[in-house]
């Protein structure tokens, strides 16, 4: 591929990546030397944790990652054993990924429901700091939060404080009224809503979850200072579970606004946050070996890129704008001079469903036939392409897996994501996606093993079959807690997406033989492990 290095040295500079060495294409890329990469999950996760550094590991950087026991999963993580882990580490590296918070509040399920003193918060803001001083020339790619806003109780997945399971429906509308009363205004009508949710919702309900959000809110201020300084030299603050009316997204406006002095460059907030590791796990090893990958995006027809997805303000061509800039990519126009060409399945009249709802049965909905042949159009044309499946939340659309499969294309793609919101699935399917195209094919296999794996086979097919043979217990809600029944469907899991891969995946080594898990004890999340021989 040809470049035009004076334009992408211009490009490359901007987004903080040269330091005086010429870049190159992504094709043309390999590990300058073998790099050690620091990277702090946000959770302990498959998605957080091995899934994200799987591409990099593959590419022979070294990953340091701590142990998962130190790491927050529904319950607070081991933040003091974190950071000494981290600082005794840290001069190992010449990168650091890094969960602010992890090492803030334990975890992103604790950063909800902490009882930190804002001294406490402080001198965790403050300690991170520390590992630029421990390692001046190491470079440090943060990512953390603002608290989400769920729509309601059940809507939060039980991972906000108890009092949300009752009271979340009016306190997601009581901020949403409160965003647009600071906005623009409130009509009358809305006036007296809001007045009657704030009787409704108890005040020490009120002022407990408004409190934490302040102390949160107070905390990335100081680490977006951080960004403008270069202690951090990249920052990506996520607007986790988000609507265009909330606390989040009037949160997010007021932060903007304190952050419009510092360069794009060093500083990110965007809608999303569990995709963040990998793509700034893509950054940092760009980075290291001085590549600029080009990416061409493509939609599906009809709405594209204006499309809205669920849990997000903003449209999902401006969250992919975002994500190149964090993962230090260029958009090109030509498919035929890009690294690679990211397909976005986007639902032609901007509606999305969901993964594990019965009309997922594989019946054409979102015409996944058109967009498979589109699909194949680049494939066939010697493109390196990459899916993100975003016409549903929570899996893929079987229509659309359905017709990838018959086409034969699963294995020729270079990334492909479906899994959890629309925004994390398109950064994961980007930031591994320019990744793998570096990778020998039996790699790029092994990598999307994994996805069709969880992402079609477990979340859009085996959970949802399951999920239906387990709602007849009464004395439970099996799917947020498995308890005295996750051993018994453990083994059906297993055994059900045993079949589900031989049925509609090739013989691949191992997967006969795939182990499955809950790393959170409930169904909605799903661990697999396919032995390597």
């Amino acid at each position: 591929m040809k470049i035009f290095v004076a334009v992408l040295a211009a490009v490359a500079i901007e987004i903080g990546m040269l330091g005086g060495a010429e870049a190159r294409s992504a094709k043309d890329a390999q590990p300058a030397h073998g790099g050690t990469i620091l990277f702090v999950p946000q959770d302990d996760r498959p998605t957080s944790y091995e899934q994200s550094a799987a591409a990099a590991q593959k590419l022979g950087y070294t990953v340091l990652m701590p142990p998962k026991t130190m790491l927050g999963g529904l319950e607070a993580g081991e933040p003091d054993a974190l950071w000494q882990w981290a600082e005794a580490r840290v001069g190992e590296a010449d990168a650091a990924v890094v969960s602010t918070d992890s090492l803030i509040y334990g975890g992103l399920v604790a950063s909800r429901k902490h009882e930190l003193s804002k001294e406490e918060l402080a001198e965790r803001v403050d300690r991170i700091a520390r590992l630029k001083q421990l390692n001046p020339k190491m470079k440090i790619y943060a990512f953390g939060s603002l608290m989400r806003t769920p729509a309601s109780g059940p809507a939060s997945g039980g991972e906000e404080p108890d009092y949300y399971m009752t009271y979340g429906a009016q306190i997601f509308r009581r901020s949403g009224l409160l965003d647009k009363k600071d906005a623009s205004g409130l009509t009358y009508g809305e006036q007296q809503e809001l007045s009657s949710l704030t009787d409704t919702v108890p005040s020490d309900v009120w002022n407990d979850w408004i409190g934490r959000r302040e102390k949160n809110f107070v905390a990335n201020e100081q680490l977006i200072d951080f960004a403008r300084k270069g202690t951090l030299d990249v920052f990506v603050l996520g607007k986790d579970d988000n609507a265009p009316l909330s606390a989040t997204h009037m949160e997010s406006r007021k932060l903007a606004e304190a952050a419009a002095d510092v360069r794009p460059a060093h500083f990110q907030m965007l809608a999303g946050i569990d995709e963040f590791s990998m793509l700034l796990l893509a950054r940092a090893v760009n980075d290291l070996s001085h590549t600029v990958p080009f990416v061409n995006v493509q939609y599906n027809w009809g709405v594209g890129g204006a499309m809205v997805p669920d849990y997000s303000d903003e449209t999902i061509a401006d969250s992919i704008k975002s994500d190149l800039l964090i993962a230090g990519a260029v958009a090109v126009p030509d498919a035929a001079k890009a690294d690679l060409v990211l397909l976005v399945n986007t639902p032609p009249d901007g509606h999305m469903g969901c993964g594990n709802w019965a009309d997922n049965d594989g019946t054409d909905r979102y015409d996944a036939a058109s967009f498979a042949q589109f699909a194949q159009g680049f494939v066939d044309a010697g493109s390196r392409v990459a899916i993100a499946d975003i016409t549903r939340t929570n899996g893929s659309d079987n229509a659309l897996m359905n017709a990838l499969r018959d086409r034969a294309l699963l294995f020729r793609l270079y990334g492909y994501a479906g899994w959890n919101t629309a925004t994390n699935s398109v950064g994961f399917a980007l930031g591994q996606g320019m990744l793998n195209v570096r990778l020998p094919d039996a790699d790029v296999d092994r990598l999307l093993l994994d996805r069709y794996l969880d992402d079609w086979g477990y979340q859009s097919n085996v959970r949802t079959q399951v999920t239906e043979q387990l709602s007849w217990l009464q004395d439970t809600n099996t799917y947020l807690n498995l308890g005295r029944y996750e051993a018994a469907t453990q083994l059906r899991v297993t055994r059900l997406l045993r079949q589900f891969a031989a049925q509609n995946l090739p013989p691949m080594p191992g997967v006969d033989h795939l182990d499955f898990y809950f790393p959170w004890h409930r169904m909605f999340i799903g661990g697999i492990v396919v032995p390597e021989k």
